[in-house]
């Protein structure tokens, strides 16, 4: 992980591609990254969050803006949506774990909602 001053903001910054062999985040360094995402929780090395919208229609556009977003980052979430409630994972699928990037996407998509 390249070590970045505290005044950098995670989504300001831009995901760079894992192709593997990365190591994963130690438990220290996620914690410290937390910090920076509100409500976002972790569980079995995997990012989760739920967003409740006022209806069906508000939580589809923001799928579909998290769906612009991950394309132009090129690092891809999973989600489900349950009419107006839209629960998120996010985690490295290269490495089996959290990187970096998934906390810098994290706070992108916190942004959106």
């Amino acid at each position: 992980m390249v070590k970045r001053s505290k005044r950098v903001s995670l989504a300001t910054q831009k995901c760079i591609p894992c192709e593997g062999g990365a190591p994963k985040l130690s438990e220290h360094q996620v914690e410290e990254l937390l910090k920076e995402v509100k409500v976002w929780n972790t569980e079995e090395e995997k990012l989760h969050k739920r967003f409740i919208f006022e209806d069906f229609v508000s939580a589809m556009r923001f799928v579909e803006r998290m769906a612009e977003l991950a394309e132009a980052e090129g690092h891809h979430p999973d989600f489900c949506v349950h009419y107006n409630t839209v629960d998120v994972t996010i985690w490295t699928h290269a490495i089996n774990g959290l990187s970096e990037n998934d906390f810098i996407l994290a706070a992108k998509i916190d942004a959106l909602a």
